[in-house]
């Protein structure tokens, strides 16, 4: 192997000729301090790196982790309490009667017509009777309720009447 003894003599051959007397401390403090601060950003970089890890797998465990609540909740009252004030007397909406030249007199629009009492109820045989030339049935559904029922759903519709 190679000894620093050796190293020394041939760098003190190399710069004997032509370099300066404080050029070979200055090319060593050089050389020295561009390799410490590698060594810093190498172990800087491999710092971040662990930290970075570190923050991703916080962050997956927060996110995949349920939440708790600090505190316990207390549930809800059953009634809600209500502060009521009256309203002041400006709020209040009131009515005024009209002045006497506003006032509008209604006549009636329509006619009321009344009939006499001669209007006289037909019978199952006579309502039967009427629509003879169409088939139709009465039916039943309790007492006072009948239905006209016929069998061409056409004839519902209306047919002129002889």
């Amino acid at each position: 192997m190679n000894d620093g003894a050796d190293h020394e003599r041939l760098f003190a051959d190399a710069l004997a000729d032509s370099a300066p007397a404080g050029f070979r401390e200055a090319m060593l403090s050089q050389t020295l301090r561009l390799a410490r601060r590698r060594r810093r950003f190498r172990q800087t970089r491999r710092v971040a790196v662990v930290l970075a890890a570190l923050c991703v797998v916080t962050a997956l465990i927060w996110k995949t982790s349920p939440h708790r609540p600090s505190a316990p909740q207390t549930p809800p009252a059953g009634y809600e309490l209500v502060r009521t004030q009256p309203l002041p007397a400006a709020a209040m909406v009131t009515t005024r009667p009209l002045a006497a030249d506003r006032l509008v007199a209604s006549v009636p629009t329509t006619n009321v017509v009344h009939t006499g009492a001669g209007i006289r109820e037909v019978d199952d045989d006579e309502l039967l009777g009427l629509i003879a030339s169409r088939p139709a049935v009465l039916i039943r559904l309790g007492p006072g309720s009948e239905r006209l029922v016929f069998v061409n759903p056409e004839d519902e519709k209306g047919f002129p009447v002889n």
